[in-house]
């Protein structure tokens, strides 16, 4: 079992001595295509490693980071990420940052994606040689910075029809003009950080936000470029407002495009979709098509189950007591203005494991599956910060105050937020080619901040002692299919197996590390038509909840430092689809603004004590403790009559 433990464990510490290629090794699929000229890596795994990485980040080219004081950008954003300070906000007038952020472990890639929508707005009222730069819209923006992010958001990310402000032309063609140059600095940056060197040390891509949001409902997609052929100019929401446009803007301007363009989309934040983000029928009303499913289908592989504005995994007030874990109080994006208002009823549709579930019913009902996700985590920073995860140390992410540009605040963010997670992407090397596939088979899985290590395989004849081998990975690909796979046909009776491994966070000294809980497994299946969920804890065993000192951010909790199991579906139905995926949870610890509250000293038992601005640390309706987590992407089970 040692032998497992460390095939396992160093390749999340970073050491290439073990991560040569093993001649007798082979994964489940061919090895991935090359789209463009570099060097080899030197280090190259057949078996995979796990790369993390954040898909969602924002500088000073998005409209609503620079309205909130950031001025960091893209290239800025990809040398936090290898590990370089960064100056943030507030600036004093001479342009010099108050405060600097460095990052405690460097991340494997990263991915800028700016908002599309207003690029050229945001580079003309930031700019004084621009045209427009002098319209009342930008004064008002630059002048009273709050009533300017209020205006243009309402404007246009949450208007049903959304529209160009006039100082943009006739057609807006001055903000699309200006729009260029931002959208080339994206790219020319996102190429200048790609090490193409054999180290193969750091990875980026061209990618943008399409944020889409009618009547204040989240449909926002973060649009991702497999290498550096992109579309000549970003689709928008203002030209393009709606997300089948988006669809056939990717698939004409990039797949069909014969350039070697490829592209994949990821829904972002379903928990403020109000029901929107995930269809299932068309504009007109009329049920989506097969075709329509398949559109969806290609493009949209991955889905990003947690991120700084929530979680998005499973509905509050299930049966799964897991799934209170940092959910937002109301339905949609625009209700986050409202801060006193009462939690809205949630309509369907709204969470990932119930767009799983209408995943198997569009596949009986379709022959093809439109939500088959992989899941990831990502930050959604506004400071140009990507990995800035830590719940210790956390400044908040610049998305849900301007105060910031002008003042540090005492409570940094708001209180329902939280710092957002990670995508984690098993793959042969650290280059483009080699990560898109991953997330293109959906190999892949999201943290909430923790940089755990988990594996997943699903087949039909693991023995049960698997994980007391030293071949785990290579019997995992040779037996059956890893995360994010389809199950392949059952070879006779019995119910499927999965192999499932996971191991706590290495972090040592360089950032707070918990002990490993337990692992579930969530299973989707059909039943008679209808969905249907149930939780198994399958490996590790619930930490006391008494454990955790929330005066001092430590537990007497012990867990586990890895947790191996080879669990068999005691529920299977053979003629039933069904989706399984892996939840990973570590001993419960403190949420980040308790590690705030106790550096303030702020004493709940003397409220006259506390600072107005402070308050919050004694809001008893937000929670002072979480479980962080992992989650895998699913395997699906599809019954061979309905395949």
């Amino acid at each position: 079992m040692k032998r497992v433990v460390l095939a396992l464990l160093l390749p999340a510490l970073l050491m290439p001595a073990l991560l040569l290629p093993t001649p007798h090794a082979t994964a489940s699929e061919a090895p991935f295509e090359r789209s463009e000229q570099r060097s080899p890596c030197t280090d190259y795994d057949p078996l995979r490693r796990a790369f993390f990485g954040d898909t969602h980040v924002h500088t000073a080219l998005s409209f609503d980071a620079w309205g909130q004081g950031t001025m960091a950008g893209p290239g800025d954003a990809y040398r936090f990420a290898r590990g370089e300070a960064l100056g943030i906000q507030p600036y004093s007038s001479d342009g010099l940052p108050s405060r600097s952020i460095q990052p405690r472990r460097p991340l494997d890639f990263a991915i800028v994606t700016d908002h599309s929508d207003l690029l050229g707005e945001t580079r003309i009222c930031d700019d004084p040689s621009q045209e427009g730069h002098d319209s009342l819209v930008c004064r008002v923006v630059r002048r009273f910075p709050k009533l300017g992010y209020i205006l243009v958001n309402g404007h246009v990310y949450s208007s049903e029809l959304p529209s160009r402000y006039s100082f943009c032309g006739s057609g807006g063609a001055v903000c699309l003009r200006a729009a260029l140059g931002p959208w080339q600095e994206i790219q020319q940056a996102a190429e200048a950080h790609y090490d193409r060197s054999s180290a193969c040390g750091f990875t980026t891509f061209v990618g943008y936000e399409w944020t889409g949001m009618p009547g204040g409902r989240n449909i926002h997609r973060n649009v991702i470029f497999r290498n550096a052929t992109a579309q000549r100019f970003p689709t928008t929401y203002i030209e393009t407002p709606t997300q089948e446009g988006l669809w056939q803007a990717l698939d004409q301007e990039c797949l069909q495009a014969g350039n070697g363009c490829d592209v994949l989309a990821i829904p972002h934040n379903s928990n403020v979709s109000a029901g929107s983000m995930f269809t299932v029928s068309s504009a007109d009303g009329e049920p989506i098509s097969a075709e329509d499913a398949a559109m969806r289908a290609r493009l949209e592989t991955l889905v990003e189950v947690t991120q700084h504005k929530g979680d998005s995994e499973c509905r509050p007030g299930a049966e799964d007591e897991l799934c209170a874990y940092e959910t937002l109080p109301y339905p949609r994006m625009a209700d986050m203005a409202h801060v006193n208002s009462e939690p809205g009823q949630l309509p369907p549709l709204m969470y990932t494991r119930e767009v799983l579930a209408e995943g198997l019913l569009q596949q009986a009902r379709l022959g093809i599956n439109p939500f088959k996700f992989g899941l990831i985590g990502s930050t959604d920073t506004h400071l140009a910060a990507p990995g800035l995860v830590a719940e210790d140390s956390f400044i908040g992410h610049a998305a849900g105050t301007v105060d910031s540009r002008l003042q540090v605040p005492a409570f940094p963010d708001r209180a329902e937020f939280n710092p957002g997670g990670l995508a984690v992407l098993w793959a042969e090397e650290n280059s483009r080619d080699a990560l898109f596939a991953a997330m293109r088979r959906r190999e892949v899985y999201g943290t909430s901040g923790p940089r755990m290590t988990v594996r997943m395989f699903a087949g039909w004849d693991y023995p049960d002692d698997l994980c007391s081998g030293d071949d785990f990975v290579e019997k995992g690909y040779a037996g059956g299919v890893p995360m994010g796979g389809d199950l392949p046909a059952a070879r006779g009776p019995g119910a499927p197996k999965l192999a499932l491994w996971a191991l706590r966070d290495p972090a040592g000294k360089q950032s707070p590390s918990h002990p490993l809980e337990r692992i579930q497994i969530v299973k989707g299946y059909l039943d008679n038509g209808r969905s249907v969920e149930k939780v198994y804890d399958v490996a590790g065993e619930p930490a006391d909840p008494d454990a955790l000192d929330l005066s001092t951010c430590t537990t007497r909790a012990r867990g586990s430092d890895q947790l191996c199991t080879v669990w068999s579906d005691p529920d299977f139905d053979p003629d039933a689809p069904a989706f399984y995926y892996a939840r990973v949870l570590e001993v419960p610890s403190c949420r980040w603004n308790s590690y705030l509250c106790n550096r303030a000293g702020v004493d709940c038992d003397d409220p006259g004590s506390v600072p107005g601005e402070l308050a919050t640390c004694c809001d008893t309706g937000i929670a002072r403790s979480i479980r962080e987590r992992a989650w895998t992407s699913p395997v699906w089970y599809t019954p061979a009559g309905q395949r």
